[in-house]
């Protein structure tokens, strides 16, 4: 299985190992470099993405599944094909209302997802 993986142009999806982000999420580094990250979450009903900022840029794309998101001072419930920012700084944090699938995009790379 691919451990590491940064800067490959190809990233085969059955080739990367899931890790517990958290209890309940579970997470997938695909593909990334210096400047940009696309990482999967699988969340199961009630886990919670915990709040927390960082210095990055993040778009977060629902796959599937529902949550309840807090991105700074505002909280929205959130579904498929629904995409959020979060900018470098912000507080943000979810709770899981439906398994539920997400992308994240994260500029630059999260050198401590690695």
């Amino acid at each position: 299985m691919i451990k590491q993986h940064q800067g490959l142009p190809w990233v085969p999806y059955r080739e990367i190992e899931a890790e517990q982000a958290a209890p309940g999420v579970q997470r997938r580094i695909l593909a990334y470099g210096k400047d940009a990250m696309c990482v999967e979450n699988t969340f199961e009903t009630g886990s919670i993405g915990a709040m927390h900022s960082h210095p990055h840029t993040q778009v977060t794309y629902i796959i599937s599944g529902k949550f309840r998101f807090t991105i700074g001072e505002e909280t929205r419930e959130v579904g498929p094909g629904d995409t959020l920012l979060k900018e470098n700084g912000v507080v943000h944090g979810c709770t899981c209302l439906e398994h539920g699938v997400m992308l994240d995009f994260f500029s630059p790379m999260r050198e401590d997802f690695v």
